[in-house]
């Protein structure tokens, strides 16, 4: 098709088709549940690039995807018979340590970010997954160890450029083209292909943080702990709360593995010469397992579970929820649930996103869960395709237990394929605004794989 080869001679990146050697391991992504087939994989190297394949994506009628680091959960970094715009080429990072900025293009993931950030005492609000790509996370939010106090990563995020549907290149930022920069911080990839981020860095050096594990039958002990300790804790101490297996052939003690237990994560970014009075009464609960909770770079705290969750080749099954607080009846649903997982990966996480994530309100960014406490998740994850059934099964029936204890929204990054009822929900009131810019950014929802922002037939832009 002259097309296609217009398209490939155009590239400083490489397209690749199924004909080419490279295409299994170019259409690869985290969730091996996903198996879909692109018909050309377009691997931008610049934003020219990035253009000539929206360009071509709109002309040619496809179906178009965005890949930045592959980890979403619905293997949205992906579209069979489509057009994948992958930027994983796209890698460049500017520090500035006067300004306390970081310029990140598309293609990088939190890991090169945290790295390069590190040498100069400095941190990006990000996740617990150092291999997770910046643009998907950002994009949905971005919530992680440093969201008590220094909000998302949207809340960070000083500006964006952006591939327009029309092939157009902006920018967006308080100053520039506003409503789509309120739409991005939390709207996902619904508006565009974004080739840049401007973020606002942190002070973060070394930190006290790492796993404490309880066995599972001081869960509820732990449990009802925990949520009464981080509701009011200060901001400079954070951690999730977590049920598990310990993984066989994992790096923690082999008489560990396969164990059930608790588990709290902890990040405390406070003067160091304290953290041990603060981690005091925190060592006095129960009886730990295992306590790998210490000082250590960021960097390695924000690796410290690659190794366990992210190699490629695992199945993946996501159910997520917002709660503002867990109930007696939630309580007893995750001791139900958490003490029978069907493989030694499977887990429920339950993120703090309390303190300064709720000094924003719920409408100054896409984003609108400003009011809850907690972002729930629940993972059916086995190596074996043969579990898939099993994890999907329990993932959704632990899901159906809780969800009407909880504040009714999910964080899009967690979400599944759930349908459009599912979408407007994680955005509540702000859904209609957001319908509004991508009518005016993007009315013929030419970016669709997503969890996607219906534009409104008939209303004007």
């Amino acid at each position: 098709m002259e097309a296609v080869r217009s398209l490939a001679a155009e590239l400083q990146g490489e397209l690749i088709t199924p004909a080419d050697a490279g295409y299994d391991e170019a259409r690869t992504i985290y969730n091996a549940m996903i198996d879909k087939r692109p018909a050309l994989i377009a691997r931008c190297a610049t934003v020219a690039d990035v253009l000539a394949a929206v360009n071509f994506g709109r002309e040619q009628h496809l179906d178009v995807a965005v890949r930045g680091g592959g980890h979403n959960g619905a293997g949205l970094a992906l579209a069979d018979d489509g057009l994948v715009i992958d930027l994983s080429l796209m890698k460049d990072i500017q520090v500035d340590p006067d300004a306390r900025t970081v310029r990140v293009a598309g293609g990088c993931t939190w890991g090169e970010v945290d790295q390069a950030t590190h040498a100069y005492g400095l941190a990006v609000p990000s996740g617990i997954i150092s291999t997770t790509g910046v643009g998907g996370l950002t994009l949905g939010g971005g919530l992680g160890y440093l969201s008590r106090k220094y909000g998302l990563t949207i809340d960070n995020l000083l500006a964006v450029d952006v591939v327009l549907a029309d092939g157009r290149f902006v920018t967006a930022s308080e100053d520039e083209n506003p409503d789509l920069f309120w739409a991005v911080r939390g709207g996902g990839g619904n508006f565009g292909v974004v080739t840049s981020f401007l973020f606002q860095a942190q002070p973060v050096g070394m930190v006290y943080g790492g796993p404490i594990i309880w066995p599972i039958d001081q869960t509820e002990e732990i449990l009802r702990w925990y949520l009464d300790f981080i509701a009011d804790a200060p901001e400079n101490i954070s951690g999730w709360f977590g049920v598990h297996r310990v993984p066989t052939g994992s790096p923690l003690p082999a008489e560990l593995h396969s164990a059930h237990g608790c588990v709290i994560t902890w990040c405390y970014t406070g003067p160091m010469e304290q953290a041990e009075e603060v981690f005091r009464p925190i060592r006095a609960l129960g009886t730990p397992v295992l306590d790998l909770a210490g000082p250590l770079p960021f960097p390695q705290l924000q690796s410290m579970f690659d190794q366990i969750y992210y190699p490629p080749g695992l199945q993946w099954y996501w159910k997520a929820d917002f709660f503002r607080e867990v109930s007696d009846e939630a309580i007893d649903l995750h001791l139900r649930f958490g003490s029978d997982l069907p493989s030694e990966l499977c887990t429920m996480h339950l993120y703090p996103i309390n303190g300064a994530v709720q000094r924003v309100g719920r409408t100054a960014t896409a984003f609108s869960f400003r009011d809850v406490t907690f972002a729930q998740v629940i993972v059916g994850v086995d190596s074996d395709p043969a579990g898939v059934d099993r994890i999907t099964q329990w993932a959704r029936q632990y899901w159906a237990a809780l969800h009407p204890y909880s504040a009714g929204g999910a964080y899009v990054n967690m979400m599944m394929e759930e349908g459009q009822e599912r979408v407007e929900a994680a955005y509540r009131d702000n859904y209609q605004r957001l319908a509004a810019v991508k009518n005016k950014y993007d009315p013929a929802n030419l970016f669709h794989v997503n969890q996607n922002i219906r534009p409104v037939a008939g209303q004007a832009s």
